[in-house]
């Protein structure tokens, strides 16, 4: 194996962790190549460029690399899958790891589950369960009892075993569809990861399966927002839907912060572009005044001009 682990270990920061990036494109380059080579999804790749075409963005396009996150508002311990954002965080005592993962699909979910990893798999065959056969039954293809391990096998190189019976976090024969909605249920890796990670991750592992398109979080006195639309495309519905989370997480947070003031206009833009990259939206202030203050209220700046605030 390279010395050079593809994936870093990030240094946590209150609740934030890692750090955006550049890089300069070739001409034969896509997303998905890119994605592969590097450990990134390809729909955080896209939603952080959105201005770049991912099927060919060409010689010398310089794109943003998302590798700077808030953390979900779980307990940081073992593995913990975030849906909403298609990502895999694997806390350790020194930091946090951050892989992308396919993910199942609306008709065939990831299941919301405290698990915990049971067995290191290298090379494993796959014995397809009788849904999946069915629905190739249906299609008019044929799926055998095993298919045995090679290039053909789905489970690509490595696999985790877990507890939550029938699911696995496994590697991939194709390169695309990791960071996407892609599975039938399991979690999708690179085999370049994958086959690292099974031999950082240990037996009775905790393996905790989230949902939380919107995340919120402090570094110091910053306040930082994260919002994930669930496609690529974003529709009227998604985007009313994350309003309304948006709203409700941002109250809860501010509830039980007293101090914090948010600004509506960063809010505004982390919800109208809902690509996954964490921004600053307001700050804990040092003196909490007014706490009885109605919502949505305009409190002066250090200039003393009335800026508008959020809840």
């Amino acid at each position: 194996m390279d010395e050079k682990p593809r994936v870093p270990v990030f240094s946590i920061e209150g609740d934030l962790a890692g750090q955006l990036g550049v890089m300069t494109t070739r001409y034969e380059d896509t997303f998905a190549a890119i994605g592969n080579q590097n450990s990134l999804g390809y729909l955080e790749l896209v939603k952080a460029n959105p201005q770049v075409d991912p099927w060919l963005p060409g010689e010398g396009t310089v794109i943003t690399v998302p590798r700077r996150y808030v953390l979900p508002d779980v307990e940081r311990k073992g593995i913990v899958i975030n849906l909403a954002e298609y990502r895999l965080y694997y806390f350790t005592e020194t930091g946090v790891q951050v892989y992308p993962v396919g993910v199942g699909t609306e008709e065939n979910p990831s299941p919301l589950t405290d698990a915990q990893v049971t067995m290191a798999l290298e090379s494993p065959a796959w014995y397809p369960p009788a849904s999946i056969r069915a629905e190739y039954e249906a299609d008019g293809d044929y799926l055998p009892r095993m298919i045995p391990p090679g290039p053909d096998n789905p489970l690509g190189s490595h696999a985790l075993m877990l507890s939550e019976k029938g699911y696995l976090i496994h590697g991939t024969n194709k390169l695309f569809g990791v960071g996407m909605q892609v599975s039938h249920g399991c979690f999708r890796m690179y085999n370049e990861d994958i086959s690292r990670f099974v031999h950082e991750v240990g037996k009775g592992t905790p393996v905790r399966v989230i949902k939380e398109p919107v995340k919120i979080g402090m570094r110091g006195n910053e306040v930082w927002l994260e919002v994930h639309r669930p496609e690529e495309d974003y529709s009227v519905e998604d985007r009313e839907a994350l309003w309304q989370a948006v709203s409700r997480v941002v109250e809860a947070f501010r509830d039980q912060r007293p101090g914090v003031e948010v600004q509506r206009s960063a809010i505004d833009r982390a919800v109208d572009l809902a690509d996954g990259l964490p921004r600053m939206i307001g700050e804990q202030l040092t003196q909490v005044a007014r706490e009885n203050a109605s919502p949505g209220r305009s409190t002066p700046n250090s200039d003393g001009v009335p800026q508008q605030l959020w809840f």
